[in-house]
């Protein structure tokens, strides 16, 4: 009975997504307009109306196609066909692959003792199963149930945590190793095939015949699972590692050969389409990067071990990657906040870094991916010049378009907010929004705007961009004296009737950074009348660097650890501090503050401000503000 209870809550739910559909005429996503903006109703109004219908039209096909595979793939992992007969059955592990990931064996004695922390949760068991627990997060629940943990006690390397690591796995599979849906979700089952795959010296060495044949069994049922679910992986990363984690198992599993090929087709497909011609990935998000070369790296190896050609779309992949993680680094070696960023795993980026034997100087413009980067002195400048990545894929993307972040010797000066390592759903629609960028902001508005209706929420797995910048133009110029970048988007043309162009030179020898931001009409020759056209230019600062108000208001000092100052000037605003938070920090969020330039942009319809290096010196200033203290959770 609870079986076929079960089959048919999986029509259910595939049917519920159906329906969903019917009701996408009546879809409210979140309209960010400001003022009246009928004052010229054959252009902004017009032009709005036009935009929000082809803007319906993407997002009914993205809800309509993703209904169907959803629906579809209920179809093919309903329990009723879940197990059905047929394939390959492996009877032992071949090779394991190499894991990548940095182990701690200090941690394998907590989890000898039952206390698991995982994403700044901490659960402790008390003899009891971790499988029988409730997670106290999301987070916590997936890094549980991907086994990723099981490297710290392979550190370990002792009877004692062999023994406790065969005890783990086996509560998964009497727990667990039919069904449940959290720990059968695509991703995370995929993570789980690869955490088990390279750890099976750990899991097999000294272990009996019974639970040898258990191991294997559990594996061969999820493989064969996730062949089927591969539709109702979300896309973009999660469906890489899906398609990486099924080649592992054709090439380490005994009898599972036979599916090698396809295999590599699907993977190559994926590398294809994901990784952009310039190593980027479609998503935008620079930490991506790091994550798919600790996969790719050890596959590679696997591909080597058994005397097979890798595909070569794996290869072109990790060698279009590599270069892209220079790119991205800042001098003090911390990637740029861009697109879903956050802490930079310094010892894994390390890792990664050790297999790239060109080493050569980072790209300057990375034109698929929407970056560009200039390395001038001991300066380094990031700049965020792409459009949103594609609706299906923009559940993690920001509306950051022209923003920069700035790094002089080991310290960064401007940054964008970033991302937390932990409690990442707590912060994400903040960290998201235009105004948590070093960028500018008109009315209070992102430059994209975010579905945000709950009832599609959850079928499209998060909030994507619906709208925003489509039109970037980007002009630079390298020469011997400076290096000027122009660029300009049209996020705000369809609800203020305003472009906004930034242009940057930052002198030879990176001591000075002249900057300009305008606002242009997309159409005539004046920004349009009875238009809401206040703006902010903001400058987040890095939580090590000190600000001070000029007395004149038209400027700040900035002080760095080191005691280096450099003065950020504007020659015809004022300059306000205002408060401001670094998300990505590696101890957690951190206050810190931001500079701010507010006017109207039918007033004044340029802000010019210079960042400068220069001597520290004593001067008339207001009281120093401590930007230094954590911001509490």
């Amino acid at each position: 009975m609870d079986f076929t209870r079960r089959a048919c809550g999986g029509f259910e739910r595939g049917f519920t997504a159906m329906r969903r559909v019917g009701r996408f005429s009546r879809l409210r996503y979140r309209e960010e307009s400001a003022g009246d903006s009928g004052g010229q109703p054959g252009t902004v109004g017009a032009l709005m109306m036009r935009v929000s219908v082809a803007e319906r039209a993407r997002l009914s096909l993205l809800i309509g196609s993703r209904a169907l595979q959803n629906l579809a793939g209920h179809i093919r992992t309903n329990p009723l066909l879940r197990w059905r007969p047929g394939g390959a059955a492996a009877d032992r592990i071949v090779i394991a692959p190499q894991e990548l990931r940095t182990s701690d064996a200090t941690r394998a004695a907590e989890i000898y003792a039952g206390r698991f922390a995982f994403a700044g949760k901490v659960v402790i068991c008390d003899r009891r199963s971790p499988f029988e627990m409730t997670p106290p997060s999301d987070e916590w629940g997936a890094i549980l149930l991907g086994f990723g943990w099981l490297r710290h006690l392979r550190a370990a390397d002792s009877a004692i945590t062999r023994a406790n690591a065969r005890a783990l796995v086996d509560d998964w599979i009497n727990a667990q190793g039919r069904w449940h849906a959290g720990s059968w979700r695509a991703d995370i089952l995929a993570r789980r095939l690869m955490s088990w795959l390279s750890q099976a010296p750990l899991l097999l060495q000294d272990a009996d015949a019974r639970f040898y044949r258990r191991f294997v069994r559990s594996l061969t049922r999820q493989v064969r699972y996730l062949r089927r679910a591969n539709s109702i992986t979300r896309d973009g990363l999660p469906r890489l590692q899906t398609a990486i984690a099924l080649c592992f198992a054709a090439l380490c599993m005994q009898g599972q050969s036979k599916y090698l090929r396809a295999a590599m087709r699907r993977l190559s497909e994926e590398l294809n389409r994901q990784i952009l011609p310039d190593g980027g990935h479609i998503s935008r998000n620079p930490g991506v990067l790091i994550e798919l070369l600790l996969d790719l790296l050890p596959l590679r190896q696997v591909f080597s071990h058994r005397n097979l050609a890798p595909p070569a779309a794996l290869n072109n992949a990790i060698d279009r990657i590599m270069p892209m993680l220079r790119f991205f680094r800042h001098v003090d070696g911390n990637f740029g906040q861009f697109n879903g960023m956050g802490p930079t795993p310094m010892d894994l980026l390390a890792t990664v870094l050790a297999y790239d034997d060109a080493r050569g100087t980072p790209l300057s413009n990375a034109p698929h991916s929407g970056y560009q980067r200039i390395d001038a002195g001991k300066t380094v400048i990031l700049v965020d010049s792409g459009r949103p990545p594609p609706m299906a894929l923009s559940q993690e993307a920001h509306a950051g378009c022209l923003s920069f972040e700035l790094s002089w010797k080991s310290h960064r000066l401007i940054v964008n907010c970033g991302l937390p390592a932990m409690k990442r759903e707590n912060w994400r629609q903040v960290a998201r929004a235009t105004a948590a960028h070093s960028t500018v902001t008109m009315n209070d508005r992102s430059s994209c705007r975010f579905l945000e209706t709950r009832s599609v929420r959850k079928l499209l797995w998060g909030a994507p961009i619906v709208s925003g910048p489509r039109s970037i133009k980007i002009d630079r110029d390298d020469s011997a004296e400076s290096i000027t970048l122009r660029t300009s988007h049209d996020g705000y043309a369809r609800e203020f009737g305003a472009l906004h162009r930034r242009t940057l030179v930052v002198a030879a020898d990176g001591e000075t950074l002249e900057g300009e931001d305008s606002f242009l009409p997309p159409y005539g020759d004046r920004l349009p009348a009875r238009v809401a056209d206040e703006f902010a230019v903001r400058f987040h600062l890095h939580p090590a660097v000190k600000a001070n108000r000029l007395t004149d208001g038209r400027g700040v000092m900035l002080t760095l650890p080191d005691r280096n100052v450099w003065t950020f000037t504007a020659p015809d605003n004022a300059v306000e501090i205002e408060e401001s938070v670094f998300l990505a920090a590696p101890e957690g969020p951190r206050r810190t503050v931001q500079m701010v330039i507010y006017g109207h942009a039918r007033e004044q319809s340029s802000v010019r401000w210079t960042l400068k290096h220069t001597p520290r010196a004593a001067g008339n200033l207001k009281k120093p503000r401590d930007n230094e203290p954590e911001l509490p959770l």
